[in-house]
């Protein structure tokens, strides 16, 4: 064999040697991404209280939770009562017992974002339910679930307050995605 043919194999062996020591450290992020945390919130044009929320892990459904989000009107730029506009929402914050002005509890806060028209800025949006600060029932319609009317809202993603407080058990035991992705 000549020298030429042997340096050839030579390099191409350690270009094979140094591909496989290699590759181990480029695999981890890949399968880290697969194995992320996804929040979907799919919504449904025929019912907009009949939309749902799913849990993925890896890209596996874990759980899908009944939501709303609106009053019935599906122009995203309708600020206080259409849906949520598409897309990633980066989720800003999470608390078990958030105490805003309106919004008590389980709540996730969710980052501004234009609408499809680019005409309003959607605020103040979240992922929550309708009950007290910490967690229970109250005697007011606004801090009270009554049913199928409460899932509807003034354009954030709503549910009922046993599906949002299994939801944050999931996500604490399965870990807690950095989005919201909102399709319909």
């Amino acid at each position: 064999m000549s020298r030429n043919k042997q340096l050839v194999l030579g390099s191409l062996a350690a270009a094979a040697l140094m591909t496989a020591v290699l590759l181990p450290s480029v695999t981890p992020p890949a399968q880290a991404a697969a194995a992320a945390t996804t929040l979907v919130f799919d919504k449904n044009p025929q019912n907009h209280t009949r939309s749902k929320l799913d849990v993925y892990k890896g890209g596996v459904l874990r759980a899908t939770f009944r939501a709303g989000s609106g009053l019935g009107e599906a122009d995203d730029c309708a600020v206080g009562r259409g849906w949520m506009p598409n897309g990633n929402w980066r989720i800003e914050l999470k608390d078990r017992h958030y105490d805003g002005r309106l919004i008590k509890g389980h709540a996730i806060w969710l980052e501004n974002m234009r609408c499809s028209a680019k005409t309003a800025t959607r605020t103040e949006m979240f992922i929550h339910s309708e009950m007290n600060r910490d967690g229970s029932q109250g005697k007011t319609e606004a801090r009270r679930w009554d049913g199928d009317s409460d899932y509807r809202s003034n354009g954030c993603v709503k549910l009922n307050p046993t599906d949002i407080a299994k939801m944050f058990r999931l996500l604490d035991r399965i870990g807690w995605p950095t989005h919201l992705r909102v399709v319909d």
